[in-house]
């Protein structure tokens, strides 16, 4: 009976494997998607609120400022 467990144990294990590295590859496309295109943040911004706030936030906690304030301008001034 050991053996059949062990088996199953290794399945999950790197079915749990395969799922973080899809997540972690996804949040990578996605961060550099809103890195290089401000026209996808804006889309963001209206679909994901939270996403974006967690890119504004962690551009900020590496120390990259003006983000956010430099988005919210141009958007201010496509509307008017």
């Amino acid at each position: 009976m050991a053996p059949s467990s062990e088996l199953m144990s290794r399945k999950i294990f790197k079915g749990i494997l395969a799922l973080e590295l899809v997540g972690i590859t996804g949040a990578f496309f996605l961060f550099n998607k809103m890195n290089t295109s401000q026209d996808f943040r804006h889309t963001m911004s209206k679909r994901f609120p939270f996403i974006l706030e967690v890119y504004y936030k962690s551009n900020e906690w590496a120390g990259l400022y003006g983000i956010r304030e430099h988005d919210q301008e141009k958007w201010l001034n496509r509307k008017n």
